[in-house]
């Protein structure tokens, strides 16, 4: 990553600098409503089997790369999120086009083929990447390019915005609509003091990228892991994992697209080709850890449900886009908890306070 010419003091002082938010502006956390079509590449998993009829069923983030490719977070596709393998959610759809999740726009496509990458690490949160291979075409405008190595959306104070439809004030009040908040990628150095090791996971520049304010006031949150990063109209990271939701110090941490980007295009479309290998590219076995996860599960084409059935009532406070108390094991980074079998990391009402632990930025 191509650092900028002043030191890492001028660039924090550069970013704080920067205007706040407005009190009541904090979804996403700290962002604004976005019309579908203004990112046509921003898409939902969803399962209403595991997580609920509310907002379609939604849990985490996506982005289109190619009209049939979706990228996300491995973490996504856990055992410990989906409750089964990611093979027995026989309900797993993307939905694209959808901006308000309450509504019956766009399309749910079912998927023919899902890569999770078996270097995965839950310890660090390295390699924190899944290609999924939808069973339908997505509209040809949809698509996003990814940023390749050495692109200047990766340098330091670079503006950026981070989609989702996950949690707008840290406290389980889940956004209905698709968000957006501006935020600005920061320097190695000020994410690795961030994220030493520990609980959290540790920040590893040649797969992470860090992206925030260093005052904090606009991040991702639960319920957004595995949507886009954007920088200078490429997709730059993927929402992976990070300490609280928009803390001071705690910038959120993403998988750097260039990083994974091999692995990306060795399972577009579906599996690897024949005689190729799905392990890790050699270019990337000095980066990521050894394999920690299951190798590529497939997944039994479903057909495509042009808009959402009739839901059956949902509970008042999924209805309202919060997320029940439950009990249960911690989720991974960024999972959004509308139905997910954990209880609320924070307070129902206010402000959050900062997190000691690591925040799951994935389902409802």
């Amino acid at each position: 990553m191509r650092a900028l010419s002043y030191p890492l003091a001028g660039a924090v002082a550069l970013l704080l600098a920067a205007p706040g938010p407005a009190v009541a502006d904090r979804v996403v956390i700290g962002g604004q409503p976005v019309n579908a079509s203004e990112a046509p590449w921003a898409v939902a998993l969803a399962s209403r089997e595991r997580f609920g009829a509310a907002r379609s069923g939604q849990f985490c983030g996506g982005v289109l790369v190619s009209r049939t490719t979706v990228v996300t977070a491995a973490h996504c596709l856990s055992h410990e999120v989906l409750g089964v393998d990611v093979g027995e959610a026989k309900d797993l759809r993307v939905i694209v086009g959808r901006g308000d999740l309450r509504g019956g726009s766009g399309a749910e496509v079912a998927l023919r083929d899902t890569w999770v990458n078996p270097a995965f690490d839950a310890a660090t949160n390295a390699g924190d990447v899944a290609v999924l291979t939808l069973a339908e075409q997505a509209p040809a405008n949809s698509p996003i390019t990814l940023a390749q190595a050495g692109d200047r959306a990766y340098r330091p104070g670079t503006p950026a915005k981070v989609y989702g439809w996950g949690d707008m004030l840290g406290n389980g009040t889940y956004a209905q609509t698709l968000r957006a908040a501006g935020v600005f990628v920061l320097d190695d150095v000020f994410c690795e003091q961030a994220y030493p090791g520990g609980p959290e996971g540790a920040y590893r520049r040649a797969s992470m990228l860090c992206a925030g304010r260093p005052e904090g006031g606009r991040d991702a949150c639960q319920g957004d892991s595995g949507g886009p990063l954007v920088a200078r109209g490429k997709l730059v990271g993927l929402v992976s994992w990070g300490s609280g939701c928009a803390q001071p110090g705690h910038p959120g941490v993403y998988t750097r697209m260039s990083a994974v980007a091999p692995l990306v295009a060795a399972h577009k479309g579906g599996s690897a080709p024949q005689g190729a290998s799905s392990a890790v590219p050699s270019a990337l076995t000095s980066v990521l850890p050894p394999a920690t996860a299951q190798p590529a599960q497939q997944v039994p084409p479903q057909p495509v449900q042009p808009a959402s059935p009739q839901a059956q009532p949902a509970p008042a406070a999924e209805a309202a886009g919060q997320a029940p108390a439950r009990t249960g094991p911690r989720l991974p980074p960024r999972i959004a908890r509308q139905a997910a079998p954990l209880p609320p990391s924070r307070p129902a009402g206010g402000a959050a306070p900062p997190s000691t632990g690591l925040i799951e930025r994935g389902p409802q």
